[in-house]
């Protein structure tokens, strides 16, 4: 029962793992979110997938001080944002025959701005 446990954790966390670097590329996926859950999934499933996420440079990089003290440096903030700009101004443009998922995406990058510049501590 405690392997299946496990492996119900390390398959869950390769899943969140797995939308969160999708969610680098599609707007819609938040990515901060799904690599924190991978981050816990991991942590229950497997110290040493744990371990080798937590000292990925991508952890270190994004994450880490997120996870030790709600907040980012705004060179991360800024680096999230206009990632996310420029994937969503692509959408953007792509749908100029749908304005209500313009309108959606415009929502949504609103969101994004708000939520990083204001909710997130910056360090």
């Amino acid at each position: 029962m405690k392997k299946l446990n496990k492996t119900f954790w390390i398959v869950l966390g390769c899943i969140c793992l797995g939308l969160g670097t999708i969610g680098i590329v599609l707007p819609i996926l938040p990515t901060v979110p799904f690599y924190l859950a991978t981050v816990a999934c991991f942590a229950k499933g497997s110290d040493r997938l744990h371990d080798w996420f937590v000292n990925s440079d991508l952890y270190k990089k994004h994450l880490e001080s997120f996870v030790q003290r709600r907040a980012m440096t705004l060179k991360t903030k800024l680096s999230i944002i206009g990632s996310v700009t420029l994937i969503m101004g692509i959408g953007f443009l792509c749908m100029s025959k749908v304005p209500v998922a313009r309108f959606i995406l415009f929502i949504v990058w609103i969101c994004h701005i708000i939520y990083f510049m204001f909710k997130i501590e910056t360090i």
